[in-house]
C-alpha cells in the first residue's frame, strides 16, 4: 500500500504546511505547473517525487520532466499530464491516446479546479487536484491526499488552504 499526496499548480509557491503533508506521503506527485524548480528540489529531498511540467513551466522544467507520465503505481496504471481535461471533454492532444489505452487513473492539473470523477465510457477515475500555490483566481488552495492499495484508490482525502484572507469593509 502506498499513501500518495497529489498536487498541481504550485506556480513557485511552497510552504511549510505543504512540506507537513510531504512528509506524510509515501510519495508526490506534482501535475504540473511547477514554477521554480525549488519546489520539486525540496519535495524530492523528503519523499519520492513523480511529475509533469505544465504550460508555464520553462526549459529547465521541460528537460527535467515530461510533458506526460505513464506508470504503475502498485496495480494501478497512472497517467498523469497538465492539461488533459476531464470526463468526456478530453483535450483533444490525449483524446486518441486515452481511448486507445485508457489507463486506470488519469491525472491533470491547469484548470485551478478541484475534480474527481469516474469515466464509466473508459473504466477509469479522473483527478484534478485543484491548485495548491497562490497564483490564480481559485479562492482555496486544493491537494488530494489518497491511498493505493493494490489495484484499490481508497480513503480519498482533500487537502484545502485559505488563498486569500477575507477584509471587512468599513461602514
Amino acid at each position: 500500500m502506498k499513501k500518495i499526496l497529489l498536487l498541481s499548480d504550485t506556480h513557485s509557491y511552497l510552504d511549510n504546511a505543504i512540506l507537513k503533508h510531504v512528509k506524510q506521503a509515501d510519495e508526490v506527485w506534482h501535475a504540473g505547473d511547477i514554477g521554480e524548480l525549488s519546489v520539486t528540489d525540496s519535495i524530492a529531498k523528503l519523499k519520492p517525487l513523480k511529475a509533469v511540467y505544465g504550460n508555464i513551466d520553462g526549459a529547465k522544467a521541460r528537460s527535467e520532466f515530461p510533458l506526460h507520465n505513464r506508470f504503475m503505481c502498485e496495480e494501478v496504471d497512472v497517467w498523469i499530464t497538465h492539461i488533459g481535461g476531464y470526463p468526456p471533454k478530453y483535450n483533444n492532444k490525449v483524446r486518441n491516446a486515452l481511448e486507445a489505452n485508457p489507463p486506470d487513473l488519469f491525472i491533470t492539473g491547469h484548470s485551478h479546479i478541484l475534480k474527481v470523477m469516474p469515466d464509466k465510457t473508459l473504466n477509469l477515475l479522473h483527478m484534478n487536484p485543484g491548485a495548491v500555490g497562490k497564483h490564480g483566481f481559485h479562492k482555496v488552495r486544493t491537494m488530494l491526499r489518497f491511498k493505493i492499495d493494490g489495484k484499490h484508490i481508497k480513503d480519498l482525502e482533500v487537502i484545502e488552504f485559505q488563498t486569500k484572507t477575507s477584509q471587512s469593509i468599513p461602514s
